[in-house]
């Protein structure tokens, strides 16, 4: 099992992660929350949705940070 697999079998459900992974045509990265994972796979919850990355297709897995505060608008007069 590579490293990259142990991270997201061993961390848990909760954590802030980046999971790049293979697709069809290249690869991608889902970033969010670690929300699920079966024995074949992993879902990711980024903002637009949950994304299920089988373990097969994960080139590298990471936790990361929490996002950063929303910072306040500037008002222009």
């Amino acid at each position: 099992m590579n490293s990259a697999i142990e991270r997201l079998t061993q961390l848990p459900l909760g954590t802030r992660m980046v999971v790049r992974h293979r697709i069809e045509g290249g690869l991608t990265d889902a970033l969010g929350e670690l929300t699920a994972r079966d024995s074949h796979s992993c879902t990711i919850t980024t903002r637009s949705g949950p994304v299920q990355v089988k373990f097969d297709d994960v080139q590298l897995a990471k936790a990361v940070p929490p996002a950063p505060a929303p910072r306040a608008r500037r008002i222009q007069g």
